[in-house]
């Protein structure tokens, strides 16, 4: 279930992460990683010469040696060698935890150091931002390593630790984009940096989010979201309206809108049929009116004006059952979509208490456990949808893949196989259900039969000729399957040209563009797919990635084409 309530083969994100990547900033790695075919060979190379550039230190930076020293000063001794005892009586005191007496070794050591073994001195600064950082003096930190920087542009350990100060005093850009010079540096290989990366970057995203929703202009989904959207409910009440065709008024003009998918003009209508009734019109046929503007307030991501109105056909005393459940179904939707999956279920539960018998509750429930790998519970919600509306495709074949998933989980082979016995007889039974030949071809892709796979995906495609996220998973199998990242950005292209609000295309390009190499272009279609993007999290998301291209971009400028080109080529 994508997040709209309308079903598709995988989570998105899943999706996405398919070119390889574990986390955001970690797509760059792919670029990274494709430039050296070699890369078993070049990831030993690359860890000799990280531990002959002193990389090897853990808290705090030892001598030249990678030793702390228990030498005592002797007069003989040159001011370098009295500045490394210096450091070393530091150490000792840094690891018995004793900050400040730290500081002070870290003190002498940076006074007496000759300013011509700038490597060196940028070790005891960075070992006195170590003990600043443990007394949370944060200032002192950035500085420290801001100097050692200075000295050493390519320490990765000042870098992490100027970050992480960063990042404490919300300084969110600053810090990413000296996490990502640590993760260009370390050629994307440190899975702890990645991690911080990921988590900055996700306080980053959030924090765009949060200002973009100030603002952002929210569009009208593409004809084919919606009408996928509205395929997830059999007992739809606008499917049974009838259109008075002699005296249309702006309500019958908005369900002749609808079904001439004329979406855009869908709300003004509404709108319009409001305003001709009293205020304190409280009729069943208001409550309609209401239903269908807040049903396409939540399309298009406006859920506070969605929550009003669907609100107000829940509470209203007036409303028949099946509006109030309609209104529930969505409203949980929307509090999926809210990152509050408790209030779904009750919502869920709401409209259960009210019709026990309507296949559109576990349908649309099954969905939402899915989602949060329940798979148990979304086994038994679509078995109920299934046996309440036994020859609607969707639940149908859901079941098959929740069906799947638990065989899968459960490691047994059996369940596996009569899972996949059951898409046959999905094939035989809903012939023109392309859900059925996505979830299969998701299924084979698991397998890592991709020659399948992307068979079935073709036979999806004619039977949902304008879905485009089809092609969007096509070309994500290309790049499982042979790594042909031009194949890949074809397909990806042709679903754009087939569905320009298709926001997953954008999306997914920019994250293959990411891998190209190709950052600014990246950057464009991030933009392009945060503009149709309808929730919170999806914008989070989308940030995120488009925040690491930025951040590459900025940090490769700092770092110069030369040294990121011998990274590729270690």
């Amino acid at each position: 279930m994508d997040s709209s309530g309308a079903s598709s083969s995988l989570p998105k994100w899943q999706l996405a992460l398919a070119v390889g990547a574990p986390v955001a900033l970690g797509l760059g790695y792919m670029y990274y990683r494709n430039c050296n075919p070699n890369d078993d060979k070049t990831s030993k190379k690359h860890n000799r010469l990280v531990k002959e550039n002193g990389e090897k230190q853990i808290s705090i930076d030892g001598d030249a040696s990678g030793k702390t020293g228990n030498a005592s000063i002797k007069k003989e001794q040159s001011p370098l060698e009295k500045a490394i005892h210096y450091k070393d009586e530091g150490n000792k005191f840094f690891n018995s935890g004793k900050f400040d007496e730290a500081i002070a070794q870290y003190n002498s050591a940076i006074e007496v150091c000759p300013q011509d073994s700038p490597d060196i001195l940028a070790t005891f600064y960075q070992n006195r931002a170590a003990a600043y950082e443990k007394l949370k003096k944060l200032s002192a930190v950035k500085a420290d390593c801001t100097t050692a920087l200075k000295l050493k542009p390519q320490y990765v350990k000042a870098l992490i630790r100027r970050a992480r100060a960063m990042e404490s005093s919300n300084d969110l850009e600053t810090a990413l984009e000296d996490i990502t010079a640590a993760c260009i540096l370390e050629r994307f290989q440190n899975q702890s940096t990645l991690l911080t990366a990921d988590k900055i970057l996700k306080q980053l995203g959030k924090h765009h989010a949060q200002e973009y929703m100030k603002t952002k202009v929210p569009i009208m989904p593409s004809k084919h979201f919606i009408n996928t959207y509205f395929m997830t409910f059999q007992n739809d009440p606008f499917a049974k309206e009838e259109v008075n065709e002699e005296n249309k008024t702006p309500y019958h003009k908005a369900l002749e809108a609808l079904r001439m998918q004329q979406y855009d003009d869908i709300i003004p209508l509404c709108n319009e049929e409001l305003n001709t009734l009293a205020a304190d019109d409280n009729s069943l046929h208001k409550m309609k009116v209401i239903l269908l503007r807040g049903t396409f307030y939540l399309l298009m991501g406006l859920h506070e004006e969605a929550s009003k109105d669907l609100n107000a056909v829940v509470n209203s005393d007036i409303s028949s059952n099946d509006l109030k459940v309609n209104a529930l179904i969505k409203r949980a939707s929307m509090h999926v979509q809210l990152e509050d999956p408790e209030k779904s279920f009750d919502d869920f539960q709401l409209a259960e208490n009210i019709d026990p018998n309507l296949g559109d509750i576990y349908h649309n429930r099954g969905q939402v456990h899915l989602l949060m790998e329940k798979v148990d519970e979304a086994k038994a919600d679509f078995q109920k949808a299934v046996d309440l509306n036994p020859n609607f495709g969707v639940p149908y074949v859901q079941k098959c893949y929740a069906d799947y998933r638990y065989g899968v989980s459960k490691n047994d082979m059996n369940l596996v196989n009569s899972a996949m016995t059951n898409f046959q007889k999905a094939f035989e039974k809903f012939p023109d259900c392309a859900e059925c030949y996505t979830l299969y071809a998701q299924m084979l892709v698991d397998h890592r039969d991709l020659t399948k796979a992307d068979a079935y995906f073709v036979k999806a495609a004619k039977r949902d000729p304008e879905n485009a996220t089809i092609l969007v998973y096509r070309g994500l199998l290309q790049l499982q399957s042979s790594n042909d990242i031009e194949k890949a950005v074809e397909y990806m292209q042709k679903a754009i040209e087939l569905d320009e609000k298709c926001e997953f295309a954008y999306e997914t390009l920019g994250t293959v563009e990411v891998q190209r190499g190709n950052l600014s272009e990246a950057i464009s279609l991030f933009d392009k797919a945060l503009a149709l993007a309808r929730t919170f999290l999806e914008l989070t998301h989308i940030f995120s990635l488009r925040d690491a291209a930025k951040a590459q971009i900025v940090v490769s400028d700092r770092l110069g084409e030369d040294i990121i080109r011998s990274l590729q080529q270690c």
